[in-house]
């Protein structure tokens, strides 16, 4: 074991999947609360990919594995957005061979390989007692695979889709949610100024709330969602019937990058797929606007009205995060570390119902979190309900209600 002068004990932060905005916040929050009572805090570099590329060697360069964690370092970085320890969608338990580190594949050489063994193998190289993985349900997923391999895991949600199952809350939507709801508004002069269609394809591979949460804001006029399989046919005249009653004549509708014609599959924007399985999505947006643009005529009096199309994509990801993504993360942080100085484990710091509390976590690989589609989502209007908010979480929508 590597000496790093150890006194309370070490903790391992790692941040996996996309970045969004409130993860600088979640490690400056564990790191200061950490030294301040006495531990060690060790940032592992690129998510899972730093710790499996580490060298179990003193005086191997393992720069870009890790860094030891100060307050001068996340101070800097804690009002920030991304990640300044980098990330990856690294996945150790299933490592194609031409991705497994130089120094490993004598021992590593089949097609795909479960690293597993040599994650264990370098944290406990490092001395690292507790691991707070920051990360969705792919990053979580992992989480889980080492909490029962013995890992000590202490776990945080984080994904602008807000899909990690048990929390009614991750790092990263509100800011995302944030986003959405001033691009498309300023996007809006455009498209009054030339009478036409709004299409904004917005996140969610799976789940719909960042197209529904900006929708019931004002933001647009409809949205279709990765719950329900749309009939392009109604959307467009519903479209027709918004656009006609706007006396600025456009009309706008949030699309999932997940969501789904009736009859139709995800559209993917080409055939690779990243460690965890996922092609990658795209162009369902560019599908929506052109089948709009070619009906319109049949709901307008022959009249064909033109589209305007934006992915908004990274630009919801990119910047400092807003009060939300800076508020909660701060508080995850401190709720990790407080259960570590209980010496619990096997958790995930969550919000629920507007108080902060933990859950197991292989509650993430055991259920989905997705729109409760009879409760919120109105499949004849194609937009959310606007009823029933008596006692709903601040984001009204979560898998438990």
């Amino acid at each position: 074991m590597i000496n790093i002068n150890k006194s309370n004990g070490t903790i391992g932060i790692l941040t996996g999947g996309g970045d969004v905005p409130g993860l600088n916040p979640a490690i400056r929050a564990i790191t200061i609360r950490a030294n301040r009572e006495g531990y060690k805090v060790i940032g592992l570099r690129r998510g899972w990919r730093g710790i499996i590329d580490l060298v179990r060697d003193k005086k191997a360069n393992n720069k870009d594995s890790y860094m030891i964690l100060t307050d001068d370092i996340v101070n800097k970085a804690g009002r920030t957005g991304g990640t300044f320890l980098h990330t990856s969608r690294t996945r150790p338990s299933h490592m194609k061979k031409e991705e497994v580190p130089d120094h490993l594949k004598d021992t590593y050489n089949k097609e795909i390989n479960d690293l597993t063994p040599e994650v264990i193998k370098n944290l406990e190289w490092l001395g690292i007692d507790y691991l707070i993985p920051i990360g969705g349900d792919d990053t979580l997923s992992y989480a889980v695979r080492l909490y029962k391999e013995g890992v000590k895991i202490v776990a945080m949600p984080k994904t602008m889709d807000n899909d990690v199952p048990g929390t009614d809350y991750c790092i990263g939507f509100s800011t995302c949610v944030t986003r959405t709801i001033q691009m498309t508004n300023s996007l809006r002069t455009t498209a009054g100024s030339h009478e036409r269609f709004l299409v904004l394809e917005v996140f969610g591979r799976y789940a719909g709330f960042t197209a529904m949460l900006p929708t019931m804001a004002g933001a647009a006029n409809r949205c279709v969602i990765p719950e329900y399989k749309f009939d392009i046919d109604n959307l467009t005249r519903l479209l027709v019937e918004d656009r006609n009653q706007n006396p600025s004549k456009y009309a706008v509708v949030l699309v999932s990058e997940g969501a789904m014609f009736k009859g139709g599959e995800m559209t993917f924007k080409n055939a690779e797929k990243d460690a965890f399985g996922h092609a990658k999505l795209g162009g369902i947006g560019d599908l929506v606007s052109l089948e709009l643009k070619n009906l319109s005529a049949k709901y307008n009096k022959g009249k064909t009205i033109s589209t305007i199309t934006q992915k908004l994509g990274y630009m919801v990801r990119g910047g400092d995060p807003d009060a939300t993504d800076s508020i909660v993360p701060m508080a995850y942080g401190n709720l990790a570390f407080d259960l570590i100085l209980k010496n619990i484990h096997g958790r995930l710091v969550v919000l629920n119902n507007g108080r902060y509390d933990n859950v197991p976590i292989d509650l993430v690989t055991s259920t989905k979190k997705v729109v409760n589609v009879d409760a919120f989502y109105n499949k004849k209007r194609l937009r959310p309900y606007y009823h029933s908010f008596e006692m709903k979480p601040l984001f009204i929508m979560t898998s438990d209600t």
